[in-house]
C-alpha cells in the first residue's frame, strides 16, 4: 500500500486528530529521551480504545507494515525509536488515558497503557492505597511502558518490578486480535503464564493496552537516612544488619559513589550535600511502617551501632518530611547531572548482592587502567543488586572517538559482570542499545526460545523491528 494510502486508511480509523503528519509536529516522537537514536516515520498515529488499536494493527498486518509502539518515550535503550527507513509506524498510546476500575476490596486498579505513572500513583493514593512503582521519570513515562521494559525503580527492595505489580494484561496481537487478560487473580495457574511473557518484550511481541495493577495499604510512616561508608563491602553489610533488624520495612536502599555527588554539585551551585564530610561511598535508606514502630528512633539507634563498629562512617536521619525530600532529590538529580556534565557510556546491570563489591572493585581497576579519560559514576539500587554503573567521558569528546570507546568500554564492563552471575540489562530493556550484546551472554538455546517466541507470535517480523532481538 503507498503511504498516502496507508495514512489515509490510519486517519479513518483513528480520526484527524489520531494522526501526525506533520514533520515538525513528529519530533518528538523520532528522537529518543538521550538524544542518542533519531528516525522517520510516514505517520504517527494515536488510538483512544483498544478497539482503535486492534483495528490499526489489523491494518498494518494486511498491508506489512512495521510498527513501533511507544509510550511515554523515556526509555534508556531506543526501544521505542523507529529506524531510519521511514517505512515503520509509531503507535503512540499516549491517548489511552482512562483510569477503568479501582477495587480497593482486592486491592486492584485498572488501567489503560498510556496513563502516566505519577497518575497512577495519584489514583491509587486518592483510593487511599499506595503503587509503589516508583521511577525519576514518572511524570513523564507511561504504565504501559514501564510493563513493555519490566521497569524496577527504587522500591523493588520490597515491592518487586513491574511484573509483580502486575495481575492481568491486555494485548493486541500484531493480526489485531485482542487477548483479554484483565483478570485481578493473585492465583491462576490455568495454562501457561501468558501475562509475563509480554511484560519485559518490549512491544516485539504485540501492543500492552491495559493492565489490573496490584495495591498495597499505605504506609502511614517512614524514616529516611543518608549514610556515608569508605567501601561498597560496607554499604553491602549495611544493607544486611538492616534487612535482618527490620525485615519487609526497608523499602529502599540505594547506594551512589562519592563521584555522583560531586557531578551533581558541580552543575548547581546551590547542590544540598545530606553530610557534612566527604564519604567514597553513600547510601539512602527508606524504611516504611506503622507510627508504632518509632522507625526514626530505631533507625538512628541501627546506624549508631554501625558506625561505632566500623561498618559505616557517618550517618543522618530526617528529622522532618522536608529533609527526607531533599535527600531524594540529591539521589534523582544523579541522572540529569551526568547528562548535563558528559557523555556517558550507560550500563543498566544487575548482579547477585553478594557479588556487588567485588565486581566494583574488579571493574573499577579496570577501567582505570584501560580507559584513564572517563570517570566511573556509580549509582543503583544496591537492595536489588542493581547498579547503574555508567563512565562519562567529556561534552566535547568527537563522535567517533565517543563510539569507538563505548564498544570497548562496554565489552570490558559487561564481561565482568557475566563472568560474575549478573546480567547487562536490569530495568532499562535491551532496545537498540544492548541488541547485540545479547547474543554474547546470551546462550544458544536461550537465544532459539526466544526466536521462536517470536516467531510464533509474529511471523511477519511487523512488531518493533530491530529492538531486543
Amino acid at each position: 500500500m503507498h503511504a498516502r494510502d496507508l495514512i489515509g486508511g490510519l486517519s479513518h480509523l483513528v480520526g484527524e486528530a489520531g494522526v501526525i503528519r506533520d514533520p515538525d509536529e513528529q519530533a518528538s516522537y523520532l528522537r529518543d529521551w538521550l538524544g542518542r537514536y533519531e528516525g522517520r516515520t510516514p505517520v504517527v498515529v494515536r488510538p483512544r480504545t483498544t478497539t482503535e488499536v486492534s483495528a490499526v494493527m489489523r491494518l498494518c498486518h494486511q498491508t506489512g507494515t512495521p510498527v513501533v509502539p511507544q509510550g511515554g518515550n523515556t526509555g534508556m535503550s531506543g526501544g521505542a525509536t523507529p529506524d531510519a527507513s521511514g517505512a515503520q509506524v509509531v503507535l503512540s498510546l499516549s491517548r489511552m488515558t482512562r483510569i477503568r476500575e479501582v477495587d480497593t476490596i482486592n486491592n486492584t486498579l485498572t488501567v489503560d497503557a498510556g496513563v502516566l505513572l505519577a497518575d497512577v500513583q495519584r489514583a491509587a493514593h486518592e483510593a487511599a492505597r499506595h503503587f509503589p512503582l516508583s521511577l525519576g521519570a514518572q511524570g513523564q513515562c507511561t504504565i504501559g511502558g514501564n510493563l513493555a521494559t519490566n521497569a524496577g525503580g527504587t522500591a523493588v527492595l520490597r515491592y518487586g518490578n513491574a511484573r509483580e505489580l502486575t495481575l492481568g494484561l491486555e494485548v493486541v496481537l500484531p493480526d489485531g486480535r485482542v487477548w483479554d487478560g484483565l483478570r485481578g487473580l493473585r492465583k491462576d495457574n490455568a495454562g501457561y503464564d501468558l501475562k509475563s511473557l509480554f511484560i519485559g518484550s518490549e512491544g516485539t511481541l504485540g501492543v500492552i493496552t491495559g493492565a489490573v495493577l496490584k495495591l498495597s495499604p499505605l504506609a502511614p510512616a517512614c524514616a529516611v537516612a543518608w549514610v556515608g561508608a569508605s567501601t561498597p563491602a560496607s554499604i553491602v553489610a549495611l544493607l544486611t544488619s538492616l534487612q535482618a533488624t527490620f525485615g519487609q520495612s526497608v523499602t529502599a536502599f540505594e547506594m551512589m559513589s562519592a563521584s555522583c555527588l560531586d557531578i551533581d554539585a558541580a552543575q548547581r551551585d546551590d547542590a544540598p550535600m545530606p553530610l557534612r564530610d566527604a564519604h567514597a561511598y553513600h547510601a539512602l535508606i527508606e524504611l516504611a511502617g506503622t507510627p508504632d514502630d518509632d522507625l526514626a528512633d530505631r533507625l538512628r539507634q541501627a546506624l549508631a551501632l554501625a558506625t561505632q563498629s566500623g561498618t559505616i562512617d557517618d550517618a543522618q536521619v530526617a528529622d522532618d518530611a522536608a529533609r527526607a525530600a531533599m535527600m531524594w532529590r540529591v539521589r534523582e538529580g544523579i541522572s540529569q547531572a551526568q547528562v548535563r556534565g558528559g557523555k556517558a557510556i550507560k550500563h543498566d546491570i544487575a548482579l547477585p548482592i553478594s557479588r556487588l563489591a567485588a565486581f566494583i572493585d574488579e571493574a573499577d581497576a579496570a577501567v582505570a587502567a584501560r580507559f584513564p579519560q572517563a570517570s566511573v559514576i556509580n549509582f543503583g539500587h544496591v537492595g536489588d543488586g542493581n547498579l547503574h554503573y555508567n563512565a562519562l567521558l567529556p561534552l566535547d569528546i568527537p563522535d567517533d572517538d565517543f563510539a569507538r570507546l563505548t564498544t570497548s568500554l562496554n565489552l570490558c564492563v559487561h564481561d565482568i559482570v557475566v563472568q560474575r552471575g549478573g546480567t547487562i540489562s536490569a530495568e532499562h530493556g535491551v532496545g537498540q542499545l544492548r541488541r547485540d550484546a545479547l547474543r554474547r551472554y546470551k546462550s544458544p538455546v536461550e537465544m532459539d526460545l526466544m526466536l521462536m517466541i517470536k516467531r510464533a507470535l509474529d511471523p511477519n517480523q511487523l512488531m518493533n523491528p530491530g529492538k531486543l532481538l
